[in-house]
């Protein structure tokens, strides 16, 4: 089996190709990144992906799915938020035409990062795959989830001989993401020593808010099985437990403190305004809105079980955050002249 992973030197991305090439009946995999990993960086030699430098919203995959069985495509942006047209272009143009490349070519499978961010509102309800995939119209981010899945849903329908697979995770963390994620969402001007245990006097949070995490590498996993099985449809991928603001402020050794949601989001706002924070504020609208992610379907139909709790996932990142951990990829290196590039042009990588 030959396997072409976009977005391979993001958060999921190094995890999957982790995997992959760890399944001895997964011949070859080919890695596609914007920037490929440096030589010597645990990633070259024998054993180790393919890279190939390219653009989906640019390049044409075409030449590069030549041999190639399966598609994993999780080339995603997430910034600049200030500049929707780029994302948009990038994602859910970029994907469009990675679809269109896999019709193209004839490819065996495509199977597709979604993400709980794709459903249409459901705050604190636990939803199936069928639950609607509207996401929220005025979020960059769920509107180009929603966007990919119809376009996805489009591909299938003009191509039944294809597998298509879709997951649909929570918010995925592993150690090595860990300044990528803090550049990504908190920006440059969050000091590491914030975040370690017991630095922050208080935590407000605005109420309700609920959500599920998992490990990268489970996540990893899922995408594995999903690609060696004969699976189609949609998965949602999540550990247990729920976290709320009890356990944030458990795993930042603090005490959370219910602010009214206008009033984070007012400040969310302003900072982003300013250019102090890289968060838009209409993602607070949309992680307050998700629903919980009902897992029965993977762990009947994949196999799927996670091996970490999404508690141990989410102190994984944080502890990473306070050191300044990073990994062996452009998007996921430690603060770096490389990492900070990744930043202003948008890191690709996958998260909610």
């Amino acid at each position: 089996m030959h396997v072409l992973v976009t977005g391979a030197s993001g958060n999921v991305g190094t995890a999957v190709v982790r995997a992959l090439s760890a399944d001895p009946h997964v011949e070859r995999v080919v890695g596609v990144a914007r920037r490929r990993p440096r030589p010597g960086r645990g990633l070259d030699g024998p054993g180790a992906p393919q890279w190939i430098e390219a653009d989906v919203g640019e390049d044409d995959l075409r030449p590069h799915l030549a041999g190639i069985d399966t598609l994993v495509h999780l080339a995603w942006l997430f910034q600049p938020s200030h500049r929707p047209e780029v994302t948009w272009r990038a994602n859910a143009v970029g994907s469009a035409r990675v679809f269109d490349a896999a019709q193209d070519v004839g490819l065996a499978a495509v199977v597709y990062a979604s993400s709980v961010g794709a459903y249409s509102p459901a705050p604190g309800e636990f939803v199936t795959e069928s639950w609607p995939t509207h996401s929220l119209s005025h979020a960059a981010y769920g509107r180009e989830k929603a966007y990919v899945e119809r376009a996805l849903d489009a591909f299938e329908s003009r191509n039944p001989e294809t597998r298509v697979v879709r997951l649909r995770p929570g918010f995925i963390f592993q150690r090595a993401s860990a300044t990528e994620q803090r550049r990504l969402f908190a920006g440059p001007f969050l000091p590491a020593r914030l975040v370690e245990r017991g630095r922050l006097p208080v935590l407000p949070l605005p109420p309700g808010l609920r959500f599920q995490a998992v490990h990268a590498d489970d996540v990893a996993e899922a995408y594995h099985l999903a690609v060696v099985s004969d699976a189609r449809g949609a998965f949602n991928i999540a550990a247990e437990p729920v976290i709320d603001g009890r356990v944030l402020a458990e795993t930042l050794g603090t005490r959370a403190i219910e602010v009214p949601r206008p009033l984070v989001r007012t400040a969310l706002a302003a900072a982003w305004r300013a250019h102090l924070s890289p968060t838009d504020p209409a993602l607070l609208d949309l992680v307050l809105e998700l629903p919980l992610l009902d897992t029965t379907r993977a762990r009947a139909e994949l196999g799927w079980v996670p091996r970490r709790s999404g508690v141990e996932a989410l102190r994984e990142v944080v502890a990473g955050m306070a050191s300044g951990a990073g990994g062996d990829t452009p998007p996921l290196e430690a603060d770096s002249l490389g990492g900070r590039l990744d930043e202003v042009a948008g890191g690709v990588g996958e998260r909610p």
